[in-house]
């Protein structure tokens, strides 16, 4: 059974960093593009960063220049790494996977994680 787990969500102050990880498992989602999605109390998910099963990646214009995805294709995980962190970058994190490029729309997407909390304090 295909899963995405994700990890390293948690409280950070403004200004800080944290590193979120998705460990995939129960199929070879290493030719799969890999990506991340957010939603905030309210809103719509949204999406965030995406990178491909050689390592071309695109970002949201919010997050661009403070977030780093990057995968690990020996170990079947994909990182979020997230710096210079706002109170407007809280929200639950989403993994996702598809075989196709992941695009802005999160209804097209095959495959979730359920979500780590990150939540930035001013």
């Amino acid at each position: 059974q295909e899963q995405l787990v994700e990890s390293g969500g948690g409280l950070v102050q403004a200004g800080g960093s944290l590193r979120l990880s998705c460990a995939a498992s129960g199929r070879t989602f290493r030719t799969y593009y890999m990506g991340w999605f957010r939603q905030a109390p309210g809103k719509e998910r949204e999406f965030v960063a995406t990178v491909s099963w050689n390592g071309a990646t695109r970002y949201a214009d919010s997050v661009k220049g403070r977030f780093t995805i990057s995968r690990d294709n020996a170990k079947n995980t994909v990182y979020l790494q997230m710096n210079s962190l706002k109170p407007e970058d809280t929200a639950v994190y989403y993994c996702a996977a598809d075989p196709r490029p992941i695009g802005t729309d999160s209804s097209a997407v095959d495959y979730w994680g359920k979500g780590t909390l990150v939540t930035v304090s001013s």
